[in-house]
């Protein structure tokens, strides 16, 4: 039989017709029984002693859709913001890295925008991630990647549905901290280096509020396929022969 989590995954998948999967995030102190530890090399550290599993917290996305892994501070630390984002740094540290020094010479943000971003409010010792339907614990955040109609539908279906931008990554702390779903039209650091599609956006969802959620798209869903109904049949006028 399958748990709950895979159905609302599969639900959920259906309801949207997802292209990817939605994964599962979770943060804790101790390891989940049975998940593996995220194992790829470390490459040499930069000038300012920043080096990680991945060039991002963001890329673990990407890879989590092949199953379950966990992670630590350091398997994250080469990208200073997804640190602050994810509560394994503070700002003071990760305004210390060359790469915010760069990001701000370049202009991409002001140095006000830091304090503002959201963060995950403590460090916890792991992240783990990996497909929802596999998840074997409740996750803190459902992570989904959307094109714009299923961001339309999103938007119909959820209520203070919030859309960010840069870092892409901060929607997890809105939802993790704030119970808020949120949708990020992405940035140009996450976009380089995960590799998402130009066509695709990223969105968090509380893991508590997943059940919720899932019934809204489901009954939008519906909706929306008696208005695409009326208006293919609208439509015919304009395309009849005189």
């Amino acid at each position: 039989m399958p748990n709950a989590r895979q159905q609302l995954a599969d639900q959920l998948s259906s309801a949207l017709a997802l292209s990817h999967a939605p994964l599962a995030i979770v943060f804790s102190d101790e390891p989940i029984d049975g998940v593996p530890a995220f194992d790829a090399p470390m490459p040499p550290p930069t000038g300012d002693g920043r080096t990680g599993r991945v060039p991002a917290g963001c890329v673990f996305w990407m890879h989590a859709s092949k199953g379950m892994f966990s992670t630590e501070a350091a398997d994250h630390a080469n990208c200073s913001v997804g640190s602050l984002t994810h509560g394994f740094k503070t700002l003071e540290q990760a305004a210390g890295g060359a790469d915010v020094a760069a990001i701000l010479e370049a202009g991409w943000v002001s140095e006000e925008v830091f304090p503002e971003i959201p963060v995950v409010e403590r460090a916890w010792r792991y992240v783990s991630y990996g497909p929802l339907a596999e998840c074997p614990v409740e996750p803190d955040v459902v992570f989904l990647r959307l094109n714009a109609k299923q961001a339309m539908v999103l938007s119909d279906a959820v209520p203070g549905l919030r859309f960010e931008g840069k870092p892409q990554c901060h929607i997890v702390p809105i939802a993790k901290e704030y119970d808020q779903v949120a949708v990020s039209v992405g940035c140009m650091l996450s976009r380089v280096r995960t590799g998402l599609s130009n066509t695709e956006l990223t969105c968090a969802i509380p893991g508590g509020r997943l059940p919720d959620v899932v019934a809204q798209v489901a009954a939008t869903t519906a909706i929306d396929g008696a208005v695409a109904t009326y208006a293919a049949e609208d439509a015919k006028r304009f395309r009849a022969t005189p």
